[in-house]
């Protein structure tokens, strides 16, 4: 069982259908109570979504007023002849691209039906209510919350797994043995599909900003992620440990020192330069084990060539 709990959401919508009802009733409305349905079915998670949730109620909404005048002074207002309104509003409304509006413009299709008379007060009726409920939902959910601490959490979580998971792999090139388990990748892997969502539900919450920093930030860190995941099965793996495994472990502490949002790339290529040098000029492998785990290091430090000019491409937080 989950723990009860109001959030902001169902306050907004409780505040905006309450307010809606009230001015609606205020202004004796037919139909007032559904002003505040109207604005419950308008309370999205970002203010975009809600823009989006305002603009296909009020075009459906507009639509099923006009099938509903038509059809039903035409044919009479009659169950049957609903029911072939319903048949033609549905796909007219799923080709213009506003589906999502069909229950707000149902409940304004069932007042010109129950009332059994469509006139100029009903049509000023139905606008009135349109407008009162889309607009309040709209108003609230102008309001969000400010995410921008959670998202800063989430990067330094991130980084604080990636400097272990860096730590681990160079103990694990000088020392030829660990302990851990990896349980800090599966981890890394959680931590970064929910920072990409919450990154993105901040660029949903704001109607001018198409793109968002942190969100391009912890893309990468999955792309470097996918890289780690790809080559640590080949380390791990190696037959021996050859001259090259605490050159390459050094390296490795030492970038695993500086994980941060800023970009320092460059300077860790030119050292991961110097590896390769340094590398190059060891000695040949004497015996096919050493071959192979000389070519799984060397293939490692082409992956991490690739794990910093990913890093590179990336402007910095900072």
């Amino acid at each position: 069982m989950k723990k009860f709990s109001i959030g902001y959401r169902t306050l907004k919508t409780a505040l905006g259908a309450s307010v809606a009802i009230a001015i609606a009733q205020y202004l004796e409305l037919n139909f007032y109570t559904a002003a505040g349905i109207l604005t419950i079915l308008c309370i999205q998670p970002t203010k975009r979504k809600s823009v989006h949730a305002v603009y296909t109620r009020i075009v459906s909404s507009l639509v099923g007023m006009t099938f509903a005048f038509v059809f039903f002074e035409i044919f009479g207002y009659h169950a049957a002849v609903l029911g072939i309104v319903l048949i033609l509003f549905i796909p007219t409304i799923v080709s213009l691209g506003v589906a999502e509006g069909f229950v707000s413009s149902a409940v304004i299709m069932m007042h010109v039906f129950f009332t059994a008379n469509f006139t100029l007060d009903l049509f000023i009726n139905e606008l009135l209510l349109m407008a009162i409920g889309f607009g309040m939902g709209l108003i609230v959910n102008m309001y969000m919350p400010d995410i921008k601490k959670d998202i800063l959490a989430y990067q330094g979580k991130t980084e604080q797994l990636f400097a272990k998971i860096l730590a681990e792999i160079a103990g694990y090139l000088r020392n030829g043995d660990t302990l851990w388990d990896g349980k800090e990748l599966i981890e890394a892997t959680k931590v970064l599909n929910a920072a990409k969502t919450l990154a993105y539900q901040d660029v949903q919450n704001h109607l001018a900003r198409k793109d968002n920093i942190y969100y391009v930030y912890f893309d990468m860190r999955e792309r470097q992620l996918e890289i780690i995941e790809r080559v640590l099965p080949k380390i791990t793996a190696l037959p021996v440990m050859t001259e090259q495994a605490p050159l390459i472990a050094t390296f490795l502490e030492d970038l695993s020192e500086h994980v941060h949002g800023g970009n320092t790339a460059s300077h860790f290529l030119e050292k991961l330069d110097k590896v390769k040098e340094e590398f190059a000029k060891m000695p040949l492998p004497k015996d096919h084990e050493t071959f192979l785990a000389m070519a799984a290091m060397y293939q490692f430090i082409e992956e991490m060539d690739e794990y910093l000019v990913i890093k590179q491409s990336f402007k910095g937080l900072t």
